[in-house]
């Protein structure tokens, strides 16, 4: 019986190693690295997406690149970078149609500081929610922090939370696109997490 209480620690470590796991497990999966490589996604229309210095880059003719997987809840960060207002760009999201993308058919996150409905600016979750402040991204690398759980959907841009809405009108899941439609577009650091 003297023996016994050397145990104490032991069993007291384990079981406290097991609630560490435990809590840091959470159930989300690692994040998903997409960048700087055509593994992972496919392209659709005929923007001419190249890969320069580990950056994704178009400036002309109009398309996606898309996710190979689809996604249902997931948190999304990219880096992006537009050379002028005039430019257009946007990540979508739970896409129900992968070869005809549409922001009537998914969820856009807008990139597009000159457009001419402001509510579907940069920032913006087009035709649901206009974000809470102007943020203009043109000339400088912005970053996008999007979080798509259930119908729950926030967007940072910066660092600040530009939408924070509920919606439930497209796909449960779908892949997800990063879009080409003028000016000059680049993305880096681009991260999925499933959650």
């Amino acid at each position: 019986m003297k023996d016994a209480p050397t145990f104490k620690p032991l069993l007291l470590s384990l079981a406290l190693a097991t609630v560490t796991l435990a809590s840091c497990s959470g159930g989300a999966q690692d994040a998903i690295d997409l960048s700087g490589s055509f593994d992972g996604w496919r392209q659709v229309g005929n923007a001419n997406w190249r890969i320069e210095n580990g950056e994704f880059v178009a400036n002309s003719g109009n398309g996606h690149l898309v996710t190979n997987q689809n996604f249902d809840n997931f948190r999304i960060t990219a880096e992006f970078y537009v050379d002028s207002g005039a430019a257009n760009s946007g990540v979508y999201m739970r896409i129900s149609d992968p070869d005809d993308i549409r922001d009537t058919n998914a969820y856009e996150a807008n990139i597009w500081d000159d457009r001419p409905d402001q509510d579907g600016r940069t920032g913006g979750l087009v035709h649901f929610a206009a974000p809470t402040q102007a943020i203009d991204a043109a000339g400088q690398w912005n970053t996008y922090d999007i979080t798509v759980d259930g119908d729950h959907i926030v967007i940072n841009l910066n660092g600040t939370t530009v939408v924070d809405t509920h919606d439930s009108s497209h796909a449960a899941a779908g892949p997800i696109s990063l879009q080409y439609a003028a000016g000059e577009v680049r993305f880096r650091n681009v991260r999925i997490q499933p959650l």
